[in-house]
């Protein structure tokens, strides 16, 4: 019997407030499953009306699928979240882009009418969990120059992308990254944060004082608000001598997690559930490793081609910052202005920070809420680049649209 696809959307996100990974990091004792557990249980909290029986998936991503990021997380922290028995999970692992591709693949389920709703989001604590811990990368990579040695090593990718795109300096960069850190303390101060943020208890230790005690972690942990172009001029560049990325211009090493719920409309419509976003296209495009911050350009031209629209007809962007220059090249590609208002308007990545495979449902709320404020934007994007040369898209609708502009 032939089936028709039926239309999915983003009923709803939350996450928890990122952290600095280390010792020092509000997460430093808190378990990476828990932070999931604490997602999944707000996206419930949230919506009352959904039947918890009636959800048909878990879809989680870690790029680091060991420890209390390993056992199949998508299904272990569904049963430490309550979620009854009968609701199967699994895990993912597309680095960077995890969380973005636990959507897009259950969004391809429900198309396809397999599933009617189902969680997706990521976590990482990369304190617990440095990325590439554990790994073997096999000889033959680097042997037969099948890749560079660079591309194993993000930071060193970066900086092949400041020599593929020369004008894009170092100055330029923190000029980026300061206009980040500048949107995400406002974003803050007008409350457009906070209302997906999910309160997170965690416990502290003092070896100095040999003081244990609880907190609650309700805001993000690595923003720099104040920076100045004169505070980022002065930083190390630890990638490459003389180089252009530092720790200013990049996101940082963090932790946290995301979740979502994701829905054929016919569904979310029945439930009384929210719809934030209509899904429109998703794309993957692999690049050089060596200079994976390229590949949101060519993610974006496919997910464009396949959405039968042009990058004019996009009216809000949301692009994972882990790298100034990464945003920077395809800002560049698409002839958009550094300071264009449809990018990143509450802040980015190097604001905020990016652990890892959580990171693509933080862009999904933060394009959601946009939406529901700027009726007269019809189509945004999610955008991100990926691990060992790879970049994701993905296109949204907004169900708000009044028949505006763009």
């Amino acid at each position: 019997m032939p089936r028709t696809v039926r239309d999915v959307v983003f009923v709803d996100g939350v996450r928890t407030p990122f952290g600095k990974a280390g010792p020092k990091g509000i997460y430093h004792e808190t378990r990476a499953d828990d932070l999931v557990v604490k997602a999944i249980r707000e996206l419930l909290r949230r919506n009352p009306g959904l039947d918890p029986k009636k959800i048909d998936e878990v879809a989680i991503a870690a790029t680091t699928q060991i420890g209390d990021q390993g056992l199949t997380i998508g299904r272990t922290a569904g049963i430490l979240a309550g979620l009854p028995q009968s609701v199967p999970g699994y895990s993912i692992d597309r680095m960077c882009a995890g969380a973005l591709t636990a959507v897009t693949t259950v969004a391809g389920s429900v198309a396809f009418g397999a599933y009617d709703i189902a969680i997706a989001g990521g976590v990482e604590h990369m304190g617990r969990h440095p990325m590439g811990e554990g790994v073997d990368p096999n000889p033959r990579f680097v042997s037969e120059k099948l890749v560079d040695e660079s591309a194993l090593f993000m930071g060193m990718t970066a900086e092949n992308l400041h020599d593929r795109y020369p004008h894009i300096t170092k100055l330029r960069a923190d000029e980026y990254a300061v206009r980040s850190q500048e949107k995400a303390a406002k974003a803050y101060a007008n409350g457009k944060i906070q209302a997906d943020l999910v309160p997170i208890s965690v416990r502290r230790t003092n070896p100095e004082a040999g003081e244990t005690g609880w907190g609650l972690v309700t805001a993000d942990e690595p923003m720099r608000p104040g920076t100045t172009l004169e505070n980022l001029s002065g930083l190390k560049t630890p990638f490459r001598v003389h180089g252009r990325v530092t720790a200013g211009n990049a996101a940082g090493l963090n932790d946290g997690a995301t979740a979502s719920l994701i829905a054929s409309e016919e569904f979310a419509r029945e439930n009384d559930l929210p719809v934030k976003m209509r899904l429109v296209a998703y794309s993957f495009a692999g690049v050089e490793p060596e200079v994976m911050g390229y590949g949101p350009i060519p993610a974006t031209e496919k997910a464009l081609a396949q959405a039968g629209l042009s990058i004019s007809d996009i009216g809000l962007f949301e692009i994972n910052e882990a790298f100034a220059v990464q945003v920077l090249a395809f800002l560049d590609h698409y002839g958009i202005a550094d300071d264009d208002e449809r990018v990143n308007q509450y802040g980015g990545a190097i604001a905020f920070g990016h652990p890892l495979a959580s990171s693509g449902v933080r862009l999904m709320t933060q394009l959601a809420r946009q939406f529901e404020e700027q009726p007269h934007v019809r189509y945004g994007l999610t955008t991100m680049c990926v691990g060992f040369g790879m970049g994701a898209t993905v296109i949204w609708e907004n169900p708000n649209f009044d028949g505006g502009s763009k």
